[in-house]
């Protein structure tokens, strides 16, 4: 199926539970503002959710007199304790993480959020050195649907498109990976559950558990074999 030689993991809702810290910035930054917040705040986002790029939208959108570096530093303030000592692992992770690195598979981080959030978090929960790269949203980078925040990881680690496995929560994520000529596999998140029968169609694999994605992982590997 795969000839596996690294795996790429989305960090919020996938590796980590954040995804809901982010509705509420959503509401406390407009909020301060006057600004009504409505369910379909993100619905014509045209392309593309990095950081930078949901600034832009959102400077755009609301038409606000803040920079760009501005509105991110106002939104990873908001969340950065959180990110340094709140936020989790998904149950599972540390299990998997630790079998790819035992069997001598590469890891990087492809990420939307920020360099800063994304390092912090990782340290927090003392996993940092198990993934080589980072890469993230906040870099010169097209946010997914785009492939570039994978392609990028994948040159990083010097291994072809084609040997990566992407392990992604969103329809976003998971477009970007099948872009960037990657299999992807998805675990659901409470975000992403409204997307979940398009995801299904994209991903080799999807399940509710991280553990679930471990022991299939865990076959493609023995396959491989």
């Amino acid at each position: 199926m795969i000839d596996l030689k690294a795996v790429i993991f989305d960090l919020d809702g996938t590796l980590i539970d954040s995804m809901g810290i982010w509705v509420k910035v959503d509401v406390k930054y407009l909020s301060r503002r006057n600004i009504p917040v409505t369910p379909d705040l993100f619905k014509d986002v045209p392309a593309g959710n990095s950081f930078h790029e949901l600034a832009h939208y959102v400077k755009d959108k609301f038409d606000l007199p803040d920079t760009i570096e501005e509105i991110c530093h106002e939104w990873t303030e908001m969340v950065r304790d959180h990110y340094e000592n709140d936020i989790k692992l998904k149950v599972g992770v540390l299990e998997l993480i630790t079998y790819l690195k035992e069997h001598e598979i590469e890891m990087a981080i492809g990420t939307s959020n920020s360099e800063l959030l994304t390092e912090s978090v990782l340290r927090s929960n003392k996993i940092r050195d198990f993934f080589r790269y980072v890469i993230s949203g906040d870099q010169d980078l097209r946010g997914k649907p785009f492939p570039d925040i994978f392609l990028k990881a994948a040159a990083a680690l010097k291994i072809k498109p084609e040997n990566c496995l992407v392990l992604e929560d969103t329809l976003a994520g998971a477009k970007a990976a099948v872009a960037a000529g990657m299999k992807v596999i998805c675990v659901q998140d409470e975000d992403s559950k409204k997307e979940w029968q398009e995801i299904e169609k994209i991903a080799i694999f999807s399940a509710k558990e991280i553990i679930d994605i471990g022991n299939f992982i865990k076959i493609i590997m023995r396959c491989g074999k």
